[in-house]
């Protein structure tokens, strides 16, 4: 399980709050920079400082944030009513609470039983419909481009990471936020390649983003929607 740690830094006259991640899952490290905040990511056995890693890349941080800090300013101010919108697969659509014996999603509505919300709340049962939804969705598609790649993988696990959409273990573990639910298909299948592709390419190199490029071909455009668009993809204010 990764350790997180809470510090800050200045960088380019700016005070930038991040947290450090020691994750065994990682191969190399990173700077994750998303509405949430600056994350750095290392390797449990590697020595590289934080603090370091931020400095050599302060320029890029600092530009991010600001980005990042004008997507905030987008969040949906949701409530977890009847007749509020929530995005499914990319389109939202109108939450419904009626009697009924099972929840369903149709063109433009997500229909909860209102008995589960009685014994719990909107909020709770939502999530639990994005996720045994996402569980299905994403196991089909894991499954469809891991035979067309022809690689193979350990087991999908379904994530609530704050800083991360996806990941790839050493193991062969895939890991997807559930929040991907609410995106649409195609960006769910770019997150789903990219981290399959990890299987053959453990970095972001030139071989791995042509290797993604081979299943996805217009890759560059679905990552800047998830970029861009990442606040429709807010669940609630937890997540901020």
């Amino acid at each position: 399980m990764a350790k997180t740690q809470h510090r800050e830094i200045n960088l380019l006259g700016n005070v930038i709050e991040y947290e450090v991640r020691r994750s065994p899952d990682a191969t190399e490290p990173r700077i994750d920079v998303d509405i949430h905040g600056v994350t750095v990511v290392v390797p449990e056995s590697n020595g590289v400082q934080p603090a370091e890693l931020l400095r050599d890349n302060a320029a890029w941080v600092v530009d991010k944030q600001r980005t990042y800090d004008t997507y905030r300013e987008q969040v949906p101010d949701r409530t977890f009513d009847a007749g509020e919108r929530f995005p499914y697969l990319g389109d939202d659509r109108k939450l419904v609470i009626e009697p009924r014996s099972k929840h369903v999603v149709t063109d433009d509505s997500i229909r909860l039983r209102q008995s589960a919300i009685e014994q719990s709340s909107v909020k709770q049962v939502l999530e639990n419909f994005y996720r045994s939804r996402a569980r299905d969705y994403f196991t089909d598609r894991v499954d469809h481009y891991a035979d067309r790649m022809g690689v193979e993988y350990e087991k999908l696990e379904l994530r609530n990471q704050r800083t991360r959409w996806g990941s790839c273990s050493t193991s062969g573990t895939i890991s997807l936020n559930w929040r991907l639910i609410m995106a649409p298909p195609e960006v769910v299948n770019y997150l789903v390649v990219h981290e399959l592709a990890h299987l053959t390419e453990q970095h972001h190199g030139r071989e791995f983003w042509q290797l993604v490029g081979e299943y996805i071909p217009n890759y560059k455009t679905k990552a800047e929607w998830l970029e861009e668009n990442s606040v429709r993809l807010v669940f609630s204010e937890e997540d901020l």
